[in-house]
């Protein structure tokens, strides 16, 4: 089934992508995972990681940024 090997290569390189984005910097990888799949609010995860509400949304907003280069196969220096 194409459809579905695309999906799952495609979650395969997500996950490479975030494994990648850990060693770089750990704590946008953690926005990513808590509010992406673990569906925390900003509030929620901003508590969780003993943060403020900015610097979530600035996390995640600069993560979703090299996450969608490094997986469209551009340069992703965070």
């Amino acid at each position: 089934m194409a459809v579905g090997r695309q999906h799952d290569e495609g979650l395969l390189a997500l996950d490479e992508a975030l494994g990648e984005l850990a060693q770089i910097d750990p704590r946008k990888s953690q926005v990513v995972e808590l509010r992406f799949f673990g569906g925390l609010s900003v509030e929620e995860t901003a508590g969780a990681l003993g943060v403020s509400v900015e610097t979530v949304h600035r996390d995640w907003r600069l993560a979703r940024s090299w996450l969608l280069r490094k997986l469209r196969g551009g340069n992703s220096d965070v």
